[in-house]
């Protein structure tokens, strides 16, 4: 078994409060590994430990078999670590339109302009989003903005997709249909995924496991 994700002992403590841990978790590659819990239980805290957005109080990181974070460092920062985070809420930025949005994440990424332009295509495409590039956030619905996020999530051809409640904007038929999408590029990408939430119901067809954290550790 190829292993993309490996915490062991991972602790996350702020002001001497811990928020999570400690937890060992393995997530072989191509997984869609489901992260359920109530409010405050350490999900999201998690995913950004496995993101580098938040530092190791103790235990360790490991990513596609690197170490990318230690005790009280960051081994290899966030944007070096080969994953599309897909935020609650989306996160847009309002003032760029689609198109805009995308060749700015591509250009992060380190992707040569030439290609951007076919890139923001097949991402479009994806995402069933063709011809909205000059679209602002602000115009679009809440399901076309999540498709948009998800878009610039994938920008830059993660290796591993984070999703922190990314169903939760949406209404019944929205969330289904959003589903429907990352099954289907979960096919044909083949990346492996820790998608967060609250619903143990909410992604079980495309789920491939199910875990589940209580105050900070996983339940065995």
């Amino acid at each position: 078994m190829t292993v993309s994700v490996a915490l062991a002992g991972l602790e996350v403590r702020v002001d001497g409060r811990t928020l999570l841990g400690p937890v060992d978790l393995e997530v072989a590659a191509g997984e869609h590994v489901l992260l359920v819990g109530p409010s405050g239980s350490g999900k999201t805290t998690l995913l950004r430990a496995v993101a580098g957005l938040a530092t190791p109080s103790a235990g360790t990181v490991e990513l596609f078999g690197e170490r990318v974070s230690s005790p009280g460092r960051l081994d290899v920062e966030a944007r070096r670590r080969g994953i599309g985070f897909l935020f609650q809420g989306g996160a847009l930025w309002p003032h760029m339109n689609v198109r805009k949005t995308l060749a700015f994440a591509l250009k992060c990424a380190g992707v040569p302009r030439s290609e951007h332009d076919a890139r923001i295509t097949e991402l479009l495409s994806d995402v069933e989003l063709s011809g909205y590039e000059d679209r602002r956030p602000g115009t679009l619905s809440g399901g076309e903005g999540q498709r948009l996020a998800l878009a610039r999530a994938l920008a830059a051809g993660p290796r591993l997709l984070l999703l922190d409640e990314p169903l939760g904007p949406l209404d019944g038929q929205l969330r289904s249909s959003l589903l429907d999408t990352l099954g289907d590029l979960h096919s044909k990408h083949g990346w492996t995924t820790i998608h967060v939430t609250h619903d143990p119901g909410e992604a079980e067809r495309i789920a491939t496991r199910t875990v589940r954290i209580e105050e900070g550790r996983i339940e065995s």
